[in-house]
């Protein structure tokens, strides 16, 4: 479906002292030293000392006896915070079996009764938003107000789940036949999955269990192994708002832990969102077990400026849509189509964007933070290199920002901007999930629709323009699932 859009605190909960851990001091080394014994020594502490990312089954924060682990680190200093465990298969099995039994009684429970907890739920975030905020910055990196952003967008959904009793409302129809009238009822399906990505901790998650859960199913969640803190904070305010144990349990782990959760009969229907290769994965694997199974993957969104666009809406617009949230958001304007003379609007958005720091998100002024990982800034500096080697002309180079020396072992890329590429290169062909702009010129708005529409991805695109009837047609000729006008990006 296409959607077109117009322009007192709550006291820490149980796992207080595990915050109090990941929250210490973070262990700094330069890029050019060499690592002496004693750094190794005291990574290897670090490390030991870290503390390890608790399970959630039956309503207990459960340790796992796993002996791998991911390690999760503050990207804004690339210091370790905490251990994801990869689950055992018996412990995966034991949180799939609490959620089965959850489901018998938990479907018994009364649609009102349901969105209560929901209701309290709700009121929990919005009451816990700042600490949850600080929580997200620190294991994902986001800035403070992007967490925040994060937080409230989830929320939007447990506000809406607390309507639930109308959305379940069956049908109708007397005098179907002689004497026959029928009739509808929508009944929950069972125990329910999740797979959530990095990018957004608690907006995601919360796209999926509380509508899940207060339908009558029970769920069984496998956060981001990059990022399951949040994931726990959140369960633990939904317990404490009453929702019943083995309602939702979280299991940790990667490629057995997707697996299992593809391949167990007992889980009725997955959501995942993420990256091409999982998602497809997931989707086959899922749709041979006879399950459903939605999948929401990779994107390439496309702006089209046309000459008649405000320059000042185009020029802030674009370089916030191409770099906020370090440009990892599925619905980050990663491609600029520039029709006609727009082009001319390039030098003011290079400006624009070199304005924006680079920093840690806990600091206000922040604009751009770090990206995930060390492995993910390599890949998006590749990629940079990539179009640099394949004839693209380099703006701006976001490559080894400057960034507070107490931040240098961050995972820094800062707003790049590329002019004259072509669809033949690497840096349009691929999702960067960095804050890379790639600017493209046509000669018609023909053109840029023709070009928007073969490009596989299809999560989002917007137009500029001060035209109507541009704009009119542009949004009925694109393919893509959402539109903007005038909005760089289309979600509500």
């Amino acid at each position: 479906m296409s959607a077109v859009f117009f322009a007192p605190r709550r006291s820490l909960s149980a796992t207080a002292p595990l915050l109090r851990n990941i929250a210490g001091p973070s262990i700094t080394r330069s890029r050019t030293q060499t690592r002496s014994a004693a750094t190794d020594a005291a990574a290897a502490a670090a490390a030991a000392a870290a503390p390890i990312v608790p399970m959630a089954i039956n309503g207990e924060l459960v340790p796992s006896s796993a002996t791998e682990f991911v390690p999760v680190h503050n990207p804004a200093t690339g210091a370790l915070i905490a251990k994801t465990p990869l689950c055992t298969l018996s412990e995966m099995k034991d949180a799939l079996d609490g959620c089965r039994e959850a489901f018998q009684s938990w479907k018994r429970v009364s649609a009102p009764q349901r969105a209560r907890i929901m209701h309290k739920f709700e009121g929990a975030i919005r009451d816990e938003t700042e600490r949850l905020s600080d929580v997200i910055t620190m294991e994902q990196g986001k800035t403070s107000a992007d967490a925040a952003g994060d937080i409230f967008r989830g929320l939007e959904v447990v506000e809406m789940s607390c309507g639930i009793p109308s959305l379940m409302m069956g049908e109708t129809l007397p005098g179907l036949a002689a004497g026959v009238d029928t009739c509808s009822y929508r009944f929950p399906l069972g125990v329910c999955a999740g797979i959530t990505p990095f990018n957004f901790p608690a907006m995601v998650p919360l796209w999926m269990w509380p509508y899940s859960t207060v339908c009558g199913n029970s769920f069984l969640l496998k956060p981001s192994e990059r990022v399951p803190l949040t994931s726990i904070e959140l369960w633990k305010l939904a317990k404490d708002c009453g929702l019943p144990d083995g309602v939702v349990n979280i299991i940790h782990g990667t490629h057995d832990a997707v697996n299992f959760i593809c391949d167990e009969a007992d889980i009725k229907a997955v959501s995942f969102v993420g990256g091409n290769g999982a998602g497809e994965h997931i989707y086959k694997r899922c749709s041979e077990m006879g399950k459903r199974a939605q999948c929401n993957m990779g994107a390439k969104n496309h702006a089209v400026v046309l000459p008649d666009a405000d320059p000042a809406t185009v020029v802030g617009a674009l370089s916030g849509a191409a770099c906020g949230a370090a440009g990892q958001r599925c619905m980050a304007t990663s491609v600029a189509i520039f029709v006609g003379s727009s082009k001319q609007l390039i030098p003011r958005i290079v400006e624009e964007a070199s304005k924006l720091k680079v920093g840690p998100g806990s600091d206000p002024t922040t604009a751009v933070g770090p990206v995930i990982s060390a492995h993910a800034r390599d890949k998006i500096n590749t990629l940079i290199q990539s179009g640099v080697d394949q004839g693209a002309t380099l703006l701006l180079d976001g490559r080894h920002p400057t960034v507070d020396p107490a931040y240098e072992n961050g995972y820094w890329v800062g707003p790049t901007i590329f002019s004259d590429a072509t669809t033949e290169m690497d840096i349009y062909r691929t999702e960067i999930f960095g804050p890379v702009l790639t600017c493209i010129a046509v000669d018609t708005l023909d053109d840029a629709i023709a070009l928007s529409n073969r490009n596989p991805y299809g999560n989002g695109c917007a137009v500029f323009t001060e035209s109507g009837r541009s704009a009119r047609r542009y949004v009925m000729e694109i393919e893509a699932g959402q539109g903007g006008v005038n909005v760089p990006i289309p979600v509500p």
